[in-house]
């Protein structure tokens, strides 16, 4: 007999993004626009950073003893934007490099990394998209 799973929400609330210099980093991304949500140390081997993208639900850890992965591997984060011109004009202005758009059947996408080289998409939905009329 199989066992009955119960369906559940599951929401997906912190990535940890590896970065060499947490420092550097948490001043890249609040200068992308990202809120400064904790900056703790716990020891000397651990220290918590947390930044929330603006209307995001999921949030970011930078720091000291959270991920053994390598910094700057990660790779095509990916966050729904109402448009992709105007998100690529806030990084500018912000003083974040960001590609040109790129048009796609499945979206308009702007492309951005962090200083360590992990890189994000930023993705306007299409039309035709359920997700494009909530966003």
């Amino acid at each position: 007999m199989v066992p009955t799973v119960m369906s559940m929400d599951m929401k997906l609330e912190l990535v940890a993004v590896p970065v060499t210099d947490v420092d550097r980093a948490k001043d890249f991304y609040v200068r992308a626009g990202f809120v400064a949500d904790h900056d703790h140390t716990v020891s000397e081997d651990v220290r918590f950073v947390q930044l929330t993208p603006p209307g995001s639900a999921c949030s970011i850890a930078l720091g000291k003893g959270l991920t053994e992965m390598a910094p700057g591997s990660l790779d095509n984060m990916q966050m729904v934007v109402p448009d992709a011109d105007a998100a690529r004009a806030d990084l500018l202005e912000r003083g974040v490099e960001a590609s040109e758009v790129d048009e796609q059947p499945w979206g308009r996408f702007v492309f951005f990394a962090d200083p360590d080289g992990n890189r994000w998409a930023l993705q306007e939905l299409p039309d035709w998209s359920v997700g494009a009329q909530t966003g």
